[in-house]
C-alpha cells in the first residue's frame, strides 16, 4: 500500500447531509474523526463514519465541540506515530475541561501500541483495531460506563463489504473502494501484516455494486484499494483451487474490467501493485479500456537484489525491470511511480548506487522516498542491525530526491503542447477562477474553469509546467 501519502483529514460537514439521513436515532452526540497515513486508512474512516452515523452520531470539523474524538492512525513510520502522540496530548488538555470527552485511537497504531497508549501513557479511553470497527458503538458505551475499552482482534473474514461508506472530503467526484484487506507479504521492514492481519478479498459483486452506486450519485472516479491489489482472488484458494464450484472465480484483471464496464465515464484507478504479483493480464486490461487510468504505482524499494532479499520483497532487480518493460511495451503512455527506501540494514554504497541506477533506467514520473526507519516487531528488527548512520541515510535520500526532481520536471516539460482529458475535481486553492484535476497519468493540471462544473471532463492543452503540476487551458 502507498504508505507515503499524508491523509490528515477530517469529516467535511458539507458531505454529511445524506449520511445524517441514515441515522434514524440522532443521539445529539458529535463525532470528530481524523485520519493519518495511507489511502486505506482514509477509506476505513469512511466506514467508521458510516457505522457511527447509523448509531445516531453527527459529525463536526471542530474538535472542541466533539463528544467523541477518534484518530485513525498509521504505524508505517516513526514520524507518523510522533505526530499522533502530540495530537493526543493536545486532546487530553481539552479533556480536562470536558471530562466526558471520549478519545479513541483506531487503525495500525492502535493494534501495536494499545498497552502504552491506554494504560501507561493514559492518552486514550478507547482502542479499536482495523477489524473491530463494527464494535465501536459498544466500545463507546463501555467508556461511558467508566471503563477503558479495547478490541484489536484481527479477523480472517471481515471485509466490511455490506457497509456503505460515508464519503469524506472528496467533493463528490472521486472515491475509494476497498477491494481487500490485510497482507500476506512479510516484507522485513513492514508492520502491516501484524497490524492488519491476513489477506482476504471482497466479493466482486459488492465492489461493482458500490462503483455503480457511486456513479449514480455523481462520482466520476474510483480508486480500488488493497495492500497488494494484484493478489486479489475471489473464490480461489492459495493453492489455486476453486472454493465453491457454484460461484465464479475472479482475479484482479477480471475485477478491473468488471468495474470499468460500470460506465465508460467512470474513471478507474488502483493502488497498490506488487512487482512479484503483477501479470500481463492486468496490463492488457488497462490498455483495452480507455477509462482505466494509465498510471501504475509499482514500489521497488531498492534497486539491488541483495537488499531486496534482505527486505524479503520476493523479486530481484531483473524481475522488476521485466515488469517495467512489460508496462512500457503494452502501454507506452503509462506513467509509473514508485517507493524508495534508502539506508536499509547493511546497505553498502555500491548497493545504494544500484538504486540510483534503476531510477535513471526506469525514469519514474514521480517517487515517494524515505530513509529507513526501524519498526518494532518486524523481521528486520529481529534479524538485522539498523547499522547505517542517520547522516548517511539522509544523504542518500537527498541524492534520490534530487534525481527524481530532475526526472519529474523533464516528464512534465515533455507534456507542453499536448492535450489531455482531465476530470475537474475542484477549484484551485489559489484562485476560484482556476480548476484542478488529474489526467490519466495522475498528474495534476491547473487551468481556468470558465463555465465548466466540477465533476465534468474537459480537454486541457498544456502550456506550462512545474515539477509537480501541469498548467494549461481548456480547448
Amino acid at each position: 500500500m502507498k504508505d507515503t501519502i499524508d491523509l490528515h483529514k477530517t469529516i467535511d460537514e458539507s458531505q454529511q447531509g445524506e449520511a445524517l439521513m441514515m441515522a434514524s436515532n440522532n443521539n445529539g452526540k458529535k463525532l470528530y474523526l481524523e485520519s493519518y497515513g495511507c489511502q486505506m486508512n482514509f477509506s476505513d474512516s469512511e466506514i467508521v463514519a458510516s457505522i457511527l452515523i447509523g448509531e445516531g452520531f453527527s459529525t463536526t470539523r471542530d474538535s472542541s465541540i466533539a463528544d467523541v474524538i477518534l484518530m485513525n492512525t498509521c504505524s508505517i513510520r516513526e514520524n507518523a506515530e510522533v505526530r499522533v502522540r502530540n495530537k493526543l496530548s493536545q486532546y487530553q488538555k481539552q479533556k480536562r475541561n470536558n471530562p466526558k470527552l471520549i478519545i479513541g485511537i483506531l487503525g495500525c497504531m492502535a493494534e501495536r501500541l494499545k498497552k502504552d497508549l491506554l494504560e501507561e501513557e493514559k492518552l486514550v479511553d478507547l482502542v479499536a483495531g482495523p477489524d473491530a470497527y463494527r464494535d465501536l458503538p459498544g466500545l463507546i458505551q463501555e467508556v461511558e460506563s467508566g471503563q477503558k475499552a479495547v478490541n484489536v482482534l484481527l479477523s480472517r473474514e471481515e471485509t466490511y463489504a455490506d457497509i456503505s461508506p460515508v464519503r469524506l472530503g472528496s467533493g463528490g467526484v472521486t472515491a475509494f473502494i476497498s477491494i481487500m484487506r490485510g497482507c500476506d507479504n512479510m516484507c522485513s521492514f513492514c508492520v502491516v501484516p501484524f497490524t492488519r492481519g491476513r489477506e482476504r478479498s471482497r466479493n466482486p459483486e459488492t465492489i461493482v455494486k458500490e462503483a455503480q452506486e457511486l456513479f449514480n450519485n455523481g462520482y466520476r472516479e474510483v480508486t480500488l484499494l488493497g495492500q497488494n491489489v494484484d493478489s486479489y482472488r475471489w473464490n480461489i484458494s492459495k493453492k489455486d483451487e476453486i472454493i465453491d464450484a457454484e460461484k465464479p472465480t475472479v482475479n484482479f484483471a477480471q475485477l478491473l474490467e468488471m468495474v470499468a464496464l460500470v460506465n465508460p465515464d467512470l474513471r478507474v484507478r488502483f493502488s497498490t501493485s506488487h512487482p512479484k504479483d503483477m501479470v500481463d493480464d492486468v496490463l492488457h486490461t488497462m490498455a483495452k479500456h480507455e477509462n482505466i487510468c494509465k498510471y501504475i504505482h509499482l514500489p521497488v524499494q531498492s534497486g539491488n537484489s541483495a537488499v531486496l532479499k534482505r527486505m524479503n520483497r520476493g523479486y530481484t532487480r531483473e524481475w522488476y525491470l521485466n515488469r517495467i518493460e512489460a508496462i512500457k511495451r503494452i502501454m507506452p503512455d503509462c506513467a509509473i511511480s514508485t517507493d524508495i527506501i534508502t539506508g536499509f540494514c547493511g546497505e553498502t554504497q555500491a548497493e545504494f548506487e544500484d538504486t540510483v541506477s534503476i531510477i535513471k533506467e526506469v525514469k519514474y514520473n514521480f517517487s515517494y522516498m524515505f530513509f529507513y526507519s526501524e519498526r518494532p516487531k518486524t523481521l528486520a528488527e529481529r534479524k538485522f542491525e539498523d547499522d547505517i548512520p542517520l547522516a548517511v541515510k539522509k544523504s542518500r535520500l537527498q541524492e534520490v530526491i534530487d534525481l527524481q526532481h530532475v526526472l519529474s520536471k523533464a516528464h512534465n516539460k515533455s507534456n507542453v503542447g499536448k492535450t489531455y482529458k482531465v476530470l475537474i475535481e475542484g477549484t484551485s486553492k489559489r484562485s476560484e477562477k482556476d480548476a484542478y484535476g488529474r489526467n490519466t497519468q495522475y498528474v495534476t493540471c491547473i487551468f481556468p474553469i470558465g463555465a465548466h462544473k466540477v465533476g465534468t471532463y474537459v480537454n486541457v492543452k498544456i502550456s506550462d509546467y512545474t515539477t509537480t503540476t501541469l498548467i494549461g487551458e481548456i480547448v
